[in-house]
């Protein structure tokens, strides 16, 4: 054996050594540094809400230190990107949602794949979004408003967070599944949407559970609809969108993911103590007090909920032409 294939033989088999210890070695020191949780929105939403109160019960329950890193711009992708270009050893890591899929349907260019650049670890929750309405506005439910002759359902607009948004493109599988036509009013932000409809600039909008809540609480806001797949509890006597239009829901998720092949261990690992701190009887309380409901947990899960998610959108943005620059 010459020299230069001597040192490519012990190079190669250092290599395959690591390798074979990157997985169950490394998680039996993990982590024994700070790790960075990227949040891609700024402070103050769901998103941040999720991801700060099981990085404080992580950090509270197995002593790691989670640190929230909030990396707001471009409707969640600059943060997305940011993780997906880091080095997948188990210390930095995505609070991902919905924006994840609609992102990968309606954005012309991602700089990474929603799919292939990401490890997911599992899911957190979800809520339902809503059609929600002035309590002025003619119709007291969905069903009531498909039947409003179309001349003057065409008038109405209806409001969404963004261009492209989760709540956009339920409207769109709705007009799609009925023929509903409404005027798409695309703010910079549900709040927006939520306020102008409570002051009766806008008649309808479509948003999360959590964000319309209050209003319906304080009788600033009637529901319509809610898109899950049973009537919720919260809410038993508002219809689902499907007992007017079949097959229609639509929600809110957050999990966490991390970079493409992470260690195997590591993933196990982080999943596993995210499903003990969201069994803690607080954590499922806070979560239940702001209408985030549990999920299937685990890798599998939230890799199957993607690709169907991120299928169901490209669908939709396919058939109606739309993207965040439409």
């Amino acid at each position: 054996m010459n020299t230069v294939s001597r040192r490519d033989f012990i190079s190669t088999a250092l290599a395959l050594a690591a390798s074979s210890m990157s997985g169950s070695a490394f998680a039996n020191s993990y982590p024994d540094r700070s790790v960075r949780l990227v949040v891609p929105y700024a402070a103050g939403g769901g998103s941040d809400f999720v991801g700060r109160l099981i990085a404080q019960k992580l950090t509270e329950t197995m002593k790691w230190n989670v640190i929230v890193d909030n990396k707001a711009g471009a409707a969640g992708m600059i943060g997305t990107d940011a993780v997906a270009k880091s080095t997948a050893d188990g210390y930095t890591l995505l609070l991902a949602d919905t924006a994840h899929a609609t992102n990968a349907a309606v954005a012309p260019h991602l700089s990474f794949d929603p799919i292939t650049d990401f490890s997911p670890i599992t899911l957190i929750g979800s809520s339902p979004q809503l059609l929600v309405a002035h309590p002025s506005f003619p119709a007291d439910s969905l069903k009531e408003l498909l039947a409003l002759p179309r001349d003057q359902v065409r008038q109405y607009g209806v409001g969404s967070p963004g261009q492209g948004s989760a709540p956009h493109l339920l409207y769109e599988m709705l007009k799609l599944k009925t023929g509903l036509e409404l005027v798409h009013v695309p703010y910079k932000g549900g709040a927006m949407a939520l306020n102008d409809a409570i002051g009766g600039q806008i008649p309808m909008v479509i948003n999360s559970m959590p964000a319309c809540m209050p209003h319906i609480a304080a009788k600033r806001l009637k529901v319509l609809a809610i898109a899950s797949t049973a009537r919720h509890p919260q809410l038993p006597t508002v219809q689902t969108m499907s007992e007017s239009a079949p097959g229609i829901v639509g929600s809110a998720w957050y999990g966490f993911m991390a970079p493409a092949n992470t260690p195997a261990d590591i993933v196990q690992q982080l999943d596993s103590a995210i499903q003990n701190v969201l069994k803690l009887p607080n954590v499922k309380t806070r979560l239940a007090d702001a209408f985030i409901d549990p999920m299937q947990p685990g890798p599998q899960a939230f890799s199957e909920l993607l690709v169907d998610e991120i299928a169901r959108f490209k669908n939709v943005a396919q058939q109606t032409g739309i993207s965040q620059n439409s």
